[in-house]
């Protein structure tokens, strides 16, 4: 058959393959992009919800790059809510219940209007190799597509194998068509593969669920928007609903037990530590009495409901008695069982952080085949690999987030230097500089550099523009401003629960004092706001947090200076007297970039940091061959 040519070709169309195709394709490459299934574009198998705790804070991140999740998220959720707003701003988080099938539908219309980008129903089975690097791909019917760049977006595709109770069948999620071939040949091409696991709950019907017994979980009254130039706000919400499981409950579970995979004795792949199976909960926190059950609605014109909590391999009858025991699903009616799905995956120590393969070049991996759990980690994966691919092909530098960049930089660096024996997930705990990753923040952390790389419109730099003068402006007027002690001021003080003034103060100062606000210096100095909300959000945050941020930014520095001690490319570790055998076995493996990567190596400690820093700087290298 005739060939066909592109820049860029994208294997899979899920969360993360949307996000590196239109970056590709954005920054005016031919992109192709190849999907077993068309209707199933960027579709949720588990889910249908996008953000939470850190997760929440990388769409926020990809949509300052220039991505689409945070936009479509905006247009098609049911519900939005802010979490953790009782505690500081490094934790705050969005998130939002998707209606399944019109954020599909939306994403889908965005790929097929999108210019430089074709979208093809097809099976890849075999990437083009030649003198070491990738060359195009060829389909289950023989077509072959030449390419300068292939991202590999596959998901939980490759080999997979849905699990439910005894059985064990080839099905990718939701019971789509395995990937085979590309699997085999990854594994064959040397690649070092893991296999993991992950799993979905049962899906009721709403008509059959006794809402009396839940407890009603509605989302905010104000209006919320994972992206920067959302102006629409959808306030008509649908509510999720709050139940638990009962000590019925698990005793069915425990007498099933045998008939779960994970106990039958039955070979699995590994699971994600902080996603487990019901089952699992009933046997690691067996002196728990219950459980938490969200029922969430999976769209506003389906009955299906999701039932959050309660992700299981069991087999379907036993799943049919277990949601019988639940308060409120007493008489549900069961939609689409649960299952496990096991899936092969990279062992991401093999990437650069470009997410290029260090095996084939111009070979690109983005998503769960990285060996991640969750769509936001996966859009933010590809939307580096799409612009990695496309910027290598431009002959420009390539985009690699830090640490302190972005929670998208934790997540890479996280998976490329120190791997994953799980399925990784994302959490606030994995960033040492949170208070500087905020959700507040993400536009002024990223929107240059989404700018830089050609997937920020002009119209829409000059707005981010406008508002970073705006907070700047601000910020210096009220360091100038000098409040007296008045009695009017001292009202407005106590009424906010402060203690009075003794002098005149400042206003940025003043409004440093915790029980103090924006409005509440603009009322003492009687004037009009001429700011929006998330101008003076960020004014607040800057100042009251000004100490810890400054210590997060000393070691900001630290970090960067280290980073700038770059290790020789194809250093012979093995020259490098004194260095612990684990630590050369890790360097060998990851091949570190700089010395900061390599303090972060599990294995590798300070010491063997320091050995490794004065034969770098003795000069006189030794190197391997490549």
């Amino acid at each position: 058959m005739k060939e066909m040519n592109y820049d860029v070709v994208v294997i899979g169309a899920g969360h993360a393959g949307v996000e590196a195709g239109l970056a590709a394709s954005r920054k005016g490459l031919k992109t192709l992009m190849l999907t077993i299934n068309l209707d199933n574009i960027a579709f949720m198998p588990c889910n249908p919800s996008v953000g939470g705790p850190a997760k929440g804070i990388v769409v926020r991140e990809v949509d300052a790059l220039g991505g689409v999740m945070a936009k479509v998220t905006d247009k098609t959720h049911i519900q939005m809510r802010m979490l953790n707003t009782g505690k500081g701003p490094a934790v705050r988080a969005l998130r939002a219940q998707s209606d399944k099938v019109l954020y599909q539908q939306e994403m889908k219309s965005i790929l097929e209007n999108e210019e430089n980008l074709d979208i093809l129903q097809g099976m890849v089975d075999e990437l083009i190799i030649e003198d070491g690097a990738v060359k195009g791909v060829r389909t289950n019917i023989g077509v072959v597509y030449n390419a300068k760049s292939v991202i590999i977006t596959t998901g939980t595709f490759l080999r997979g194998e849905i699990v439910l109770g005894p059985l064990k069948y080839s099905s990718g999620p939701n019971h789509q068509m395995p990937s085979i071939a590309l699997a085999d040949q990854i594994r064959e091409l040397g690649f070092d593969i893991v296999r993991f696991k992950t799993g979905t709950p049962p899906r009721v019907n709403a008509d059959s669920i006794d809402y009396s017994k839940t407890e009603i979980q509605p989302g905010d009254d104000v209006p919320r928007a994972f992206s920067f130039d959302t102006t629409d706000f959808i306030m008509d919400q649908l509510p999720c609903w709050l139940t638990y499981t009962s000590e019925h409950t698990h005793e069915v579970i425990n007498e099933n037990l045998h008939l779960s995979p994970m106990y039958s004795g039955m070979q699995m792949g590994t699971g994600p530590r902080y996603c487990p199976s019901i089952e699992d909960k009933i046997v690691r926190f067996n002196d728990k009495p219950r459980h938490q059950i969200f029922l969430e609605p999976e769209g506003r014109n389906t009955k299906e409901v999701y039932v959050q909590g309660l992700s299981t391999s069991l087999p379907e009858d036993v799943q049919r008695e277990m949601l019988s025991t639940i308060p409120g699903l007493e008489n549900a009616r069961m939609m689409r069982a649960g299952y496990a799905i096991e899936y092969d995956a990279l062992d991401p120590t093999q990437l650069w952080p470009t997410l290029e393969t260090k095996k084939i070049e111009n070979l690109f991996t983005a998503g769960q085949i990285n060996g991640t759990s969750g769509y936001e980690e996966a859009a933010g994966q590809g939307i580096i690999a799409g612009i990695n691919a496309a910027n290598k092909i431009l002959g420009r530098d390539p985009l690699v987030l830090s640490r302190a960049d972005a929670y998208i930089g934790v997540l890479i660096d996280d998976l490329v230097t120190k791997g994953t024996n799980e399925p990784y997930r994302l959490l606030t705990s994995r960033a040492e500089h949170r208070l500087l990753l905020r959700h507040d923040n993400a536009d002024m952390r990223l929107t240059d550099i989404g700018y830089e790389n050609g997937l920020i419109s002009e119209e829409r730099y000059a707005r981010f523009n406008q508002k970073r003068d705006n907070i700047e402006a601000e910020m210096e007027r009220l360091s100038k401003i000098r409040i007296k002690a008045d009695e009017y001021t001292q009202a407005i003080i106590r009424s906010r629960g402060g203690t009075p003034l003794k002098d005149a103060i400042l206003a940025l100062d003043l409004l440093r004092r915790p029980e103090m606000d924006y409005m509440s210096i603009l009322e003492i100095l009687g004037e009009e706001n001429q700011l929006d909300q998330l101008e003076y959000e960020q004014i607040e945050i800057k100042t009251k947090y000004e100490g810890y941020i400054q210590k997060s930014l000393l070691q900001v520095d630290k970090m960067k200076r280290m980073e700038k001690k770059k290790i020789p490319e194809n250093i012979d570790y093995d020259a490098v007297n004194s260095l612990a055998t684990e630590a050369r076995d890790k360097l060998k493996k990851v091949k570190p970039l700089d010395i900061a990567q390599a303090s972060r190596i599990s294995g590798v400690n300070p010491a063997d940091v320091s050995i490794l820093l004065v034969y770098i700087e003795q000069g006189n290298v030794k190197r391997v061959e490549a």
